[in-house]
């Protein structure tokens, strides 16, 4: 009697009820996702279609090595299962009985180790070339935050730029309630960084709080962003898009929303970005002496923590976890705003609550201003710009 044939229609019947369940739990959330160019495709299993000449030897490296590995699989267990089978005792036959094989020894040890230096000899170009950061016509600054990216224009076309690139605000709403939507879920940010096509671009990470790192597949660079430290790497874009990464350390419980968003623009694009950053730039310049109304420091302050503190506070500011809330909060309240500037300036609790000195001084004296008068605190007090600098003394 076949047995195979039910048991088999069984198993399948379990496997389409069990996917049947998991679509019904998914069902009103789950929505059609598509590729996302420069970003992860729908059942991805291969690498990241490369868009540096790095990449493309990082790619073809892996794939050589993938052959050698599976070769040598297939010969040594090949080999092991012939002798298991072939000479087995139940067909009569009987064990050698030696001791040693001085051309065995011999030839396990120097044909492993041919390999592997062949192996390496043929990654060495790949990996000196990573690390060749010379000649470069852009530097720019990577820092990681708990949990965003700091980028500063260092060098070339650009230089003086610098903004913070924090996951959109949208999507973060969007996990909380469980109903992910769109190709680029987890991955938009409100500002990507923006480089030219076709020039060497060095990279140089560092950290402000702990260890992050920097990664984009397509564009073949991982780099660890360390506080305390300085690295660097660098890639040549081939093509103009949008190229998609994270950080890919475990920097703690937001690490999952700390996405990099690489926008490549032709070198006319490029120069117009610039020119229109450069504006906005100065446009944006506060006078730290400017005495502000109490107004216009919230309106100010809320859009500064909708950007940067929300991810963590929480819209309501009530908190979350270890995530002290804001709402109620006794150094909120405190009549001296001292206390509060030197928590934004400084950090506390061992880097759970991150220094926030890369904010500008109104862009602190506004969001301190915004969290004493909202919610239930209700303080009446505005902190100025001026305090700020004098804190930072």
């Amino acid at each position: 009697m076949n047995t195979f044939a039910p048991r088999h229609r069984l198993v399948n019947r379990a496997l389409q009820a069990l996917f049947a369940t998991g679509a019904g739990l998914a069902a009103g959330a789950a929505q059609a996702v598509n590729d996302l160019p420069g970003g992860p495709a729908v059942r991805q299993l291969d690498l990241h279609p490369a868009v540096t000449r790095i990449a493309e030897q990082q790619h073809w490296l892996h794939n050589f090595m993938l052959v050698v590995c599976v070769v040598i699989f297939v010969a040594v267990f090949g080999v092991m299962f012939y002798s298991i089978l072939k000479h087995r005792k139940s067909i009569g036959h009987k064990a050698a009985n030696f001791h040693e094989s001085v051309a065995v020894e011999i030839a396990w040890t120097v044909v492993p180790f041919v390999i592997v230096i062949a192996m390496g000899a043929m990654a060495t170009r790949t990996v000196v070339a990573m690390k060749d950061t010379s000649n470069a016509d852009l530097t720019i600054k990577a820092t990681g935050y708990q949990w965003k990216w700091g980028y500063d224009y260092l060098k070339g076309e650009g230089e003086g730029i610098a903004f913070l690139s924090t996951l959109d605000n949208a999507q973060r709403l969007m996990s909380d309630a469980g109903k992910p939507a769109g190709d680029d879920y987890l991955l938009k940010v409100d500002n990507p960084l923006v480089v030219p096509v076709d020039r060497k671009v060095r990279i140089i990470t560092t950290a402000n709080d702990v260890i992050h790192a920097w990664m984009v597949p397509a564009l073949g660079v991982k780099q660890d962003a360390i506080p305390g430290f300085v690295r660097d790497t660098w890639f040549r874009a081939e093509k103009t898009g949008d190229f998609y990464g994270q950080c890919a350390e475990l920097c703690g419980k937001e690490h999952a929303y700390m996405p990099i968003h690489v926008k490549v623009l032709s070198q006319a694009d490029y120069a117009k970005w610039v020119e229109g950053q450069k504006k906005a730039m100065a446009a944006a310049a506060d006078d730290p002496a400017k005495v502000w109304q109490l107004a216009d420091l919230v309106a100010r302050g809320e859009k500064v923590y909708a950007a940067n503190c929300a991810a963590c506070h929480r819209p309501d500011g009530k908190g979350a976890g270890p995530i002290k809330p804001l709402d109620g909060a006794a150094v909120v309240q405190d009549a001296d705003a001292g206390k509060q500037i030197a928590v934004l300036l400084n950090g506390q609790n061992n880097g759970t609550m991150p220094a926030w000195k890369s904010l500008s001084d109104t862009e602190i004296a506004a969001v301190i201003t915004y969290t004493k008068n909202h919610w239930s605190n209700k303080t009446g007090q505005a902190v100025q710009p001026s305090q700020v600098v004098a804190a930072r003394k």
